[in-house]
């Protein structure tokens, strides 16, 4: 009896040490991971975070061509404009390729974010559309008009209403108005604030609404043949590529603005939107 008692004992002791042992092996395990993805990437390869439509599509040829320079691409695909910008800070996403300069800007003051501007990629047009009506001139009085709720897009729209000549806004708000900028609403246009990505959704509920290019294409519109006012080709909103700061110079991301910047990305933007998204180089 004793004998048995003394051998359970043994093995009892042998299994307890045994997953000591493995919790403290998971423990190191856990570290080292955490301890690797700190500071530069070295692994040849990049997540990169995207927004819904031109910009994946772009991206999904980048990654093609990536492959031939031995640079691995994972394309990760949001619809909406916040995460992105989030899953970047907190290291889910080494880039993402989705946001003008001053929709960062005012998104890193505003969350307090370390992230960076590392180049320019394309220029999508916002455009002004309508299910019921052809010419931006024929909105009724107290028409409903649609724009984006987030700051720097909303104030873009605003300066899009403004040249189609449906506003004034007043000396010296720039691009980034807000409604309380208006100082001229001569026909009293009612202006609903909507998130970006759910206008062209909403669009019969108004008269007209300012939407974003890649929502507007993944809608199923042309800019060029569907909008009824777009934006010129000098617009000041060009699209980056983001990164960390801590990041900003590793040689990954550098192939990959080579890559995104070639003459091969470019003849693929060119053949694929036909002017709807234009290249900044």
């Amino acid at each position: 009896m004793h004998k048995w008692l003394l051998t359970s004992f043994v093995v009892l002791l042998a299994l307890t040490l045994a997953a000591c042992g493995g919790g403290k092996s998971s423990e190191k395990e856990t570290v080292n991971k955490e301890s690797t993805s700190e500071g530069l990437l070295s692994d040849g390869k990049l997540t990169v975070g995207v927004t819904a439509g031109p910009h994946e599509q772009i991206v999904e040829k980048v990654k093609e061509l990536a492959a031939k320079e031995d640079l691995e691409i994972e394309v990760k695909v949001f619809t909406d404009y916040v995460m992105p910008n989030i899953a970047l800070d907190e290291k889910e996403l080494d880039l993402n390729v989705f946001q003008t300069i001053p929709y960062l800007d005012q998104f890193k003051k505003d969350r307090n974010l370390d992230l960076v501007n590392v180049g320019e990629t394309v220029t999508f047009p916002m455009g002004i559309y309508s299910s019921k009506v052809k010419d931006v001139q024929k909105l009724q009085k107290g028409a409903k008009l649609g724009l984006p709720n987030d700051p720097t897009n909303g104030g873009r729209a605003l300066v899009l209403f403004e040249k189609a000549e449906l506003i004034t806004l007043k000396e010296g708000s720039g691009n980034t108005p807000t409604v309380k900028d208006i100082e001229e609403n001569k026909n009293n246009f009612e202006f609903v604030e909507l998130e970006a990505s759910q206008i062209p959704r909403q669009l019969e509920e108004l008269d007209a609404a300012a939407i974003n290019t890649n929502y507007a294409i993944e809608h199923g519109f042309k800019p060029g043949k569907d909008a009824i006012f777009i934006e010129s080709k000098d617009s000041p909103w060009v699209n980056i590529v983001t990164a960390r700061a801590e990041s900003k110079d590793d040689e990954a991301i550098q192939k990959f603005l080579d890559v995104y910047r070639s003459d091969e990305t470019k003849q693929f933007i060119d053949e694929t939107f036909e002017g709807s998204v234009i290249p900044s180089w």
